[in-house]
């Protein structure tokens, strides 16, 4: 049997990751759930045992299930993932693997990237707060970031504010190649 202050604790890291992924205030998930904001503050923060019927209507606010949000799981020092275990996106010729991805304390995610040359990839603006880092290992990156276009160079490397629509083209006569790094922030203002 699962120690009680532990499931709260695993309650509140649960909707609060839950929630920021979807860059909700509390505000938000207030008026979707039916939840007080103040209701919603002392789940965040494991400072009650919610019912059953408040964390059915935050789950179904966040489209999740209430097992999700109920979730114990031991973070590991070290995990693993296999190569049989990344997902791959297929965009015609443009291909994207995400590698490694966790949610708790921040959103983090692995990409590697492959584009031929003359295509691109239009990123949609992550939520406010949202850092993208990569280098490229072959080729060459044009990324364009509010209508501001930057060139990347073969073991080169670039951070910047993902919170606007970009774009990563390969403008140059070979494939290209980059590994990056997205990361979402909590949503710390609500608090």
């Amino acid at each position: 049997m699962e120690d009680p202050d532990l499931i709260n604790q695993a309650i509140a890291n649960n909707v609060r990751a839950q929630r920021a992924h979807r860059g909700l205030t509390l505000d938000a998930l207030a008026a979707r759930s039916g939840v007080s904001r103040g209701m919603l503050v002392q789940v965040e923060q494991g400072r009650t045992n919610p019912s059953v019927s408040t964390l059915t209507r935050i789950a179904s606010a966040l489209g999740v299930t209430v097992a999700r949000l109920v979730e114990v799981a031991d973070v590991p020092t070290v995990r693993i993932v296999s190569k049989s275990d990344v997902v791959t996106f297929d965009q015609g010729d443009v291909r994207a693997r995400l590698l490694v991805g966790a949610d708790v304390p921040m959103i983090l995610e692995l990409w590697d990237w492959r584009l031929p040359p003359g295509e691109h990839h239009d990123g949609d603006a992550h939520p406010p707060g949202t850092r993208e880092m990569l280098t490229v290992l072959d080729g060459e990156l044009t990324l364009t970031v509010y209508g501001k276009s930057y060139v990347i160079g073969k073991d080169d490397a670039v951070l910047f504010t993902a919170d606007r629509p970009h774009r990563y083209a390969n403008r140059g006569a070979e494939d290209l190649r980059f590994v990056m790094v997205v990361a979402e922030p909590r949503d710390t203002d609500d608090r």
